[in-house]
């Protein structure tokens, strides 16, 4: 929990036992609607309303601390920033998982190639995950 406490001094924010709740939720399940994230936190905070939750995870979206991961078709997850990286999701089953590639260098040179500057993108790949096939 420790670690949540220095990363949100680090982004300027309060360490305060929802957030660092949000932080815990959001790193075991590495992506998470608000709905699934609300229902998680009501069980340790059962005074915690919604409203509460959206705040929380803007402040944080707003830091650059976590990022919203819009998905097609369904609601948007949120995950703790990581360097850059695509999505797999799987359209049976909704599993998402992180699919580490060089985004920088595939960005740069479609900046260069087409005179164009990316200042935010969701790379993400729809297919059948191997526990579907």
């Amino acid at each position: 929990m420790d670690t949540f406490t220095d990363l949100l001094r680090n982004y300027n924010l309060k360490a305060t036992p929802q957030r660092l709740a949000i932080l815990q939720v959001i790193s075991r399940y590495g992506h998470i609607n608000i709905d699934n994230l609300y229902n998680e936190i009501k069980s340790q905070f059962s005074s915690i309303s919604l409203a509460t939750i959206y705040k929380n995870i803007n402040s944080m979206t707003e830091v650059h601390l976590l990022a919203e991961v819009k998905l097609p078709n369904t609601k948007s997850v949120y995950e703790i920033v990581k360097e850059g990286h695509a999505h797999l999701k799987c359209e049976l089953c909704g599993d998402i998982e992180d699919l580490t590639i060089d985004t920088n260098s595939i960005f740069a040179d479609i900046s260069k190639l087409h005179n164009f500057k990316i200042n935010q993108s969701d790379v993400i790949l729809s297919g059948v995950c191997k526990s579907c096939q």
